[in-house]
């Protein structure tokens, strides 16, 4: 039994959002402020806090404007079903899949369809107003002749205050093959079905300027819980009467000191000379709540020297942040293990495990995730965890380290079309990529874990034949951004440069068009004569370039052809081709980069004054007398000031300009007047 789905309305970023989970192992990836930590947050108050509430900040800005809209309605005498439709609410659906052969247990009260087909169960969560609400929720504050400005600015600011009172929360089962057949559950039922644990990424285990941070030895105290809980194994119980066993020693023996002490401590107290205060007769009990000493009084310690031991905080962050995360995963399974009645699914996230760790630790990290839970079933009897790991994650390691099917890809951008409101949606790589032919999707899962790219993470990407080109990409983007001062740069943008070859370029536009990824794709023109041997531009009779003849399909890539080309045929919404062309009219055609430079730079090379019908061949000869390498290097390190070939100099300033679309998303069926935002939700 697992989740199989999650879908997400009005939630911050999350407006209309859907979450395929993978059967263990699902990663987040996605660029800054895309909705990945509104997910996480949003399961935490579900399924952790005691009576989950949301603020007015937590709805989905774009649908603010519901509130007024509802309001209007409502003082125009509408009838209260019309107006509660009109109000927004957050809304989760949870998907459960089952087998026919597994009990069903707590998951039974949300079975509801008579479907023997069916083996899936749906969950209704509604942050929605309770009866008897509405017109305390949506009263108008002020004056109604005031400017519509000053009465909306009044209602919203009332509203932060309102929603608390008026809104709840309520669960339902649905049939999910017809969705008036419903059945009224609560949140009891639905933490009997699934419970959620968090791993956070603010986890302080570099505060260690005032004082020693015992992080790990917190963590005791849940694992003592554990052991001691009713449901727990033998092995536990023998460890918990261990430790009681111990600290009843310790007790007896203090409590007996202290009372010795004591005895000759009270004959001092006649020197206050109080009336009536001869003999108090005090005595004294000394006793440990020993469920609370390991949280309060056992600190976690490394071997010194001589016998020394090193508080916690002298371990390196890496090693810590890892026994924290592996500490924490264990004590869940525990207290998954021992609860009463354990639920059908362990819901873990654990936000940004990459903290500390080294790039070797993040790829190894995902790829054991799988063993450790195993592992932690053989330890306590082979016992089983349903457990689902939702991950999310910036390191680009960790991403590509993970299956491409298990990625799930956030992006955030307009609503719609013109609109001022920033909505996430949710890429399923498995999904997105599914009509791609085997082998390019083995070429791409192998690619992306050989090269550790940050395809997921960066705002534009551009691909590049090699070695040269790496190497003096920044310095060419440098020269192309003082050009124009005024201009946008690149220097301010976060792009990624993906090194793929002549051949491979065109493997990647579908991944790149799943991502909304601007994209420039720098080749060479790879001109050849008839018997396929490479020649000048000049005399050649066709390009051998595979990404270019893809890029082209059916249309002509005889050099000459593709020179002529207007830039119009070089771009395909937001991609753009860049190919060898002529600096000038009149000019002959670079073959490749190396002599592309130095017919940009004919000065530095000593090709000046040479006739343009053999400049080409000059230029081509000149440029397989230097190791590429070697080449880039002197170039890049060398003097500062060199020209850019134009081919690339065009394509750098395009991409610079050129973003990802507002929003691919069908604009709405309604719109309603736009209200003041009395806050973000990110």
């Amino acid at each position: 039994m697992r989740i199989e789905k999650v879908e997400v309305k009005n939630f911050r970023l999350l407006k209309q959002a859907t979450v395929l989970l993978e059967e263990q192992t699902t990663v987040v990836v996605g660029r800054n402020n895309s909705g990945k930590t509104s997910l996480t947050e949003l399961f935490r108050r579900l399924l952790k806090d005691t009576t989950p509430q949301f603020r007015l900040e937590d709805f989905a800005l774009p649908v603010h404007a519901d509130f007024w809209t509802a309001a209007k309605k409502l003082s125009d005498g509408e009838k209260l079903d019309d107006v509660r439709k009109t109000l927004p609410c957050i809304e989760v659906r949870m998907t459960f899949r089952y087998s026919a052969t597994e009990e069903l247990g707590p998951l039974t009260p949300f079975v509801v369809d008579l479907d023997e087909a069916c083996s899936e169960a749906l969950v209704v969560v509604r942050f929605e107003p309770r009866d008897g609400t509405l017109t305390d929720l949506l009263a108008k504050e002020g004056a109604t002749d005031a400017p519509i400005e000053v009465q909306q600015d009044r209602f919203y600011r009332a509203l932060q205050d309102r929603i608390g009172k008026s809104y709840g929360c309520s669960v339902h089962a649905e049939d999910p093959n017809d969705p008036t057949n419903r059945k009224e559950l609560d949140l009891g039922h639905l933490r009997a079905i699934v419970r959620g644990d968090i791993i956070t990424a603010q986890r302080g285990l570099d505060d260690t300027t005032l004082r020693d941070r015992d992080d790990l030895g917190k963590i005791l105290q849940a694992l003592f819980d554990s052991a001691s809980a009713e449901g727990a194994d033998d092995a536990g119980k023998k460890l918990i009467e261990g430790l009681t066993q111990a600290v009843d020693g310790i007790q007896e023996t203090l409590r007996s000191q202290v009372k010795t002490h004591l005895q000759g401590l009270l004959p001092h107290f006649e020197v206050f000379n109080y009336p009536g205060f001869h003999n108090p007769n005090l005595t004294t009990e000394t006793g440990f709540d020993v469920a609370r000493l390991l949280q309060n009084h056992t600190k976690v310690r490394y071997p010194g020297a001589h016998g020394l031991t090193l508080p916690e905080t002298y371990n390196g962050l890496g090693a810590r942040n890892l026994i924290y995360i592996l500490l924490h995963l264990y004590s869940f399974f525990k207290q998954f293990q021992v609860a009463p009645a354990a639920p059908a699914v362990h819901l873990v996230f654990i936000e940004e495990p990459e903290a500390h760790l080294h790039p070797q630790m993040q790829e190894v990290f995902v790829r054991q995730l799988d063993v450790i839970a195993k592992k932690f079933a053989e330890l306590n009897g082979g016992g089983s965890w349903p457990v689902q790991f939702l991950i999310s994650t910036h390191s680009s390691h960790i991403a590509n380290s993970a299956p491409i099917d298990a990625l799930r890809y956030f992006m955030a951008g307009a609503e719609a079309p013109g609109s001022p409101w920033r909505t996430a949606r949710i890429k399923d790589l498995r999904a997105g990529l599914s009509g791609k032919p085997e082998p390019d999707r083995k070429f791409l899962q192998q690619y992306l874990t050989l090269t550790r790219c940050d395809l997921f993470f960066a705002d534009k990407v551009v691909l590049i034949e090699g070695t040269c080109e790496r190497l003096l990409l920044p310095a060419m983007m440098k020269l192309v951004d003082a050009e124009d001062a005024k201009a946008p740069q690149l220097a301010s943008q976060y792009f990624t440069v993906l090194e793929v070859g002549g051949a491979y370029a065109h493997r990647f536009d579908d991944l790149l068009a799943f991502l909304e990824l601007p994209a420039l794709i720098i080749t060479d023109i790879d001109a050849v004569d008839d018997k396929g041997k490479a020649c000048p531009v000049s005399s050649s009779a066709k390009s051998s370039n595979a990404c270019i003849k893809a890029w082209f399909g059916k249309k002509s890539t005889k050099p000459g052809d593709l020179i002529a080309y207007a830039e119009g045929d070089r771009i395909k919404g937001i991609k753009r081709l860049a190919y060898q062309i002529p600096e000038g009219e009149g000019e002959p055609c670079a073959r490749s980069l190396e002599d592309a430079v130095m017919l940009a730079n004919k000065a530095t090379y000593g090709l000046q004054g040479i006739a343009a019908a053999d400049l080409g061949q000059k230029a081509g000869d000149l440029a397989k007398e230097h190791k590429k390498t070697e080449f880039a290097l002197g170039l890049a390190l060398g003097d500062p000031n060199w020209k850019v070939p134009r081919y690339i100099a065009e394509g750098l300033r395009w991409l610079a300009r050129t973003h990802a679309p507002e929003s691919t998303a069908p604009p709405p069926t309604t719109n309603a007047a736009a209200a003041p935002s009395p806050g973000a939700a990110a």
